[in-house]
């Protein structure tokens, strides 16, 4: 049962009055992801507004109430207002010239039905009146979302051509929001899915991540897999992989830890470094998430045996990533802090070694010690050092 916008928190905010008296009520419309979340209860974070002014009316009439803007995508038509509770983005309605898949040439139109015509699926061509919050609905949006549909307006084919990256878009948003799969966009994406070659990898990653960010994307990674989809954008996702995956996504569930999508492409991977390098490049991820993924690649059945010397090793983050790919348990890392070894090589020097690969010898035996003893206190290192002295022949000065 959908909600009614009126309860929601979110259309009182103060910003957003403030919006509507600077361009006028009958000008704008609250629309997309607001919308449809609100009706279905879910918390709303971002406001986009679609409007009949033209972008330069919108900068004048937001200036004149004292509303900061920022150019943020003015070539198509988009401008941000920057308000106490957030900003939003306002767009002059748009009507597509001429599309190649990867972008399109716009006009700016006068007519709600065509801007609504021009977007991706039917639950996200809702529009709201800011004053009445009475809900404009052309294509049945309201029904599919009522139904658990995710749908394209008009011919999904035609709204893939205009732009192949809705074929990830669709998965994602049938993942988050969808009970009854729709065979029309289903057929469309699978005879499609060899489009995606042509987009920037770059947003191939961000839709795949969005989808993996998800409480449980892996039933939809499977059906992609097994329509020939998910092997366009990550062939190394083999059914072995998928099982992997669906361990993963149990087990970060049973032990509290939330859905990571780096963690969760590491399971769609094979545990190989050089092909975590590769995948890393090929779509692009920032230095962080290769690094990630790399490491997560270097797992093995071993990391379980002493958790948190693996997370002094590599960090706990790390280490909680390859715990939960090799089955383990991440519980005792979540508030874990690092302890820090407590000798260091002034305090050998002073006991006589020589200083050079004597000391840097003597260090790593007493904290492979100290680590193998579970991190005990500076007092239990001193006596390792003094066992060692006692044992060992190092030279002394």
């Amino acid at each position: 049962m959908l909600r009614d916008l009126a309860g929601a928190d979110w259309p009182r905010r103060a910003g957003l009055a403030a919006l509507t008296a600077a361009l006028g009520a009958e000008n704008i419309r609250w629309v997309g992801g607001a919308v449809r979340d609100g009706l279905l209860g879910v918390a709303v974070h971002d406001v986009d507004c679609a409007t009949t002014l033209l972008p330069q009316d919108v900068i004048a009439l937001c200036g004149k109430a004292g509303i900061r803007t920022v150019p943020t995508g003015i070539e198509h038509g988009t401008v941000t207002a920057i308000l106490k509770d957030g900003p939003v983005e306002i767009t002059t309605l748009r009507q597509d010239v001429a599309t190649d898949g990867r972008r399109a040439t716009i006009a700016f139109a006068a007519d709600w039905r065509e801007d609504a015509a021009r977007r991706d699926f039917t639950i996200n061509a809702l529009y709201a009146h800011p004053e009445t919050l009475e809900i404009t609905d052309w294509f049945g949006g309201l029904d599919d979302l009522r139904d658990g549909r995710v749908r394209f307006i008009g011919d999904a084919r035609q709204r893939i051509a205009e732009d192949h990256l809705r074929i990830l878009r669709y998965y994602r948003f049938q993942t988050r929001f969808g009970a009854a799969l729709d065979d029309e966009a289903e057929d469309a994406c699978a005879d499609l899915a060899h489009t995606l070659k042509g987009l920037s990898r770059e947003r191939i990653a961000a839709e795949l991540l969005n989808l993996l960010a998800l409480p449980d994307p892996h039933p939809t990674l499977e059906r992609m897999r097994a329509r020939g989809v998910l092997g366009v954008i990550l062939p190394e996702a083999c059914k072995a992989q998928m099982a992997a995956l669906a361990r993963l996504v149990a087990a970060e569930s049973a032990q509290g830890f939330a859905p990571d999508p780096v963690r969760r492409l590491a399971a769609l991977l094979p545990p190989s470094p050089e092909v975590a390098e590769t995948v890393a490049a090929r779509l692009r991820l920032s230095k962080a998430q290769r690094t990630r993924l790399v490491s997560a690649a270097e797992r093995s059945a071993s990391d379980n045996d002493d958790p948190k010397a693996l997370a002094y090793r590599l960090s706990p983050p790390l280490a909680i990533d390859r715990l939960l790919l090799a089955g383990g348990d991440g519980r005792m890392l979540a508030e874990w802090q690092v302890p820090v070894f407590p000798l260091k090589g002034g305090a050998i020097v002073a006991r006589g070694i020589t200083a050079g690969p004597e000391v840097a010898k003597l260090l790593q035996l007493i904290e492979r010690r100290w680590m193998a003893e579970g991190f005990p206190s500076a007092d239990r290192v001193n006596q390792m050092l003094a066992e060692e002295l006692g044992t060992s022949a190092f030279k002394f000065d």
